[in-house]
């Protein structure tokens, strides 16, 4: 099992921290001395978290708040809520997010749900919380992708697949995106001399309730497709699953615009995996970029 470097004296916000990848993530760096939020929809279930990982480390530094990434306003009093702490953060976990939604849902801003959820409430919660990113001695952004964004295709004329929906295509494009951002986040940091390392993480095939929550939605259910691969498919649990992004957002070896998953593609250790040649495009980045600047009212914060 990777053991995750001291982390005492660090600040570290955990999105989805309630289950999951985004749970053991902030168990074991809790673990290791950081002050860890769990930044979760629901607070009740943040408190379940919050209680195991206390029990499994006494005296850990453990903050529940509330974030629902799909909710542009609940983002902002989120990070409004941090700067008012007056205290630098040290890493940004973005780790939740929703799989496979069976019909096409649109967020109370009017974007579709996957997109909405993946990709542009972490872009918009990294934006707002960049100056205290920036005010940390050495900060880093752990970006949680998928092996399903070698799939998948950013469809400009499209983005809100209002057009045409398909759970897998939408989630593929949404898990696309947040390597996308992550490299251009890397492209900027190194632009303006930051010290900050932008990295991303995929955890293979691993068993979480991720599997069945999307799918569920709306009254849905896992297709035959999922049902099979879920059975045959070689996996693995949390424990194994989260060490691409504790690697990622920890590991004094991780490397600014590097990607991290299992060795084997599905399960196995961590090692720094290629990228998927779609997520290479500067030009791609620069455009969705800026489109999510624009469609999350952001744009220009980047230089503040």
């Amino acid at each position: 099992m990777y053991q995750v470097p001291d982390q005492h004296g660090k600040l570290i916000v955990v999105t989805g921290a309630n289950s999951g990848t985004g749970k053991e993530t902030a168990k074991r760096l809790a673990g290791a001395g950081a002050d860890v939020v769990l930044a979760v929809r629901t607070p009740a279930k943040g408190e379940q978290a919050k209680a195991e990982i206390l029990a499994a480390h006494p005296g850990a530094q453990v903050d529940v708040r509330r974030l629902d990434l799909a909710d542009q306003a609940s983002v902002r009093a989120f990070a409004e809520g941090l700067i008012a702490d007056g205290r630098h953060l040290d890493v940004l976990v973005n780790n939740a997010g929703v799989m496979n939604v069976p019909s096409r849902t649109e967020t109370v801003d009017g974007f579709e749900l996957q997109l909405a959820s993946n990709f542009l409430g972490p872009f918009a919660l990294t934006i707002r919380l960049l100056p205290l990113l920036l005010a940390a001695p050495a900060p880093r952004v752990a970006t949680m992708s998928s092996g399903t964004a070698n799939g998948g295709r950013i469809d400009f004329d499209d983005l809100q697949s209002r057009r045409r929906y398909s759970p897998l295509r939408a989630y593929a494009q949404s898990k696309l995106a947040d390597l996308l951002m992550t490299l251009h986040l890397a492209e900027l940091a190194a632009e303006h001399d930051w010290p900050l390392l932008s990295t991303g993480a995929h955890p293979g095939y691993t068993r979480t309730n991720l599997m069945i929550s999307g799918p569920g939605l709306d009254g849905g259910k896992q297709n035959a497709f999922e049902r099979f691969a879920a059975r045959i498919l070689p996996s693995m649990g949390p424990e194994l699953g989260s060490e691409p992004l504790l690697f990622a957002a920890a590991d004094p070896a991780a490397v600014s615009g590097a990607y991290y998953g299992p060795r084997w593609g599905l399960v196995g250790s961590t090692k720094r995996v290629a990228l998927p040649r779609t997520s290479r495009d500067k030009a791609v980045a620069a455009r969705l970029w800026a489109e999510a600047e624009r469609l999350t009212q952001l744009s220009g914060r980047i230089l503040v």
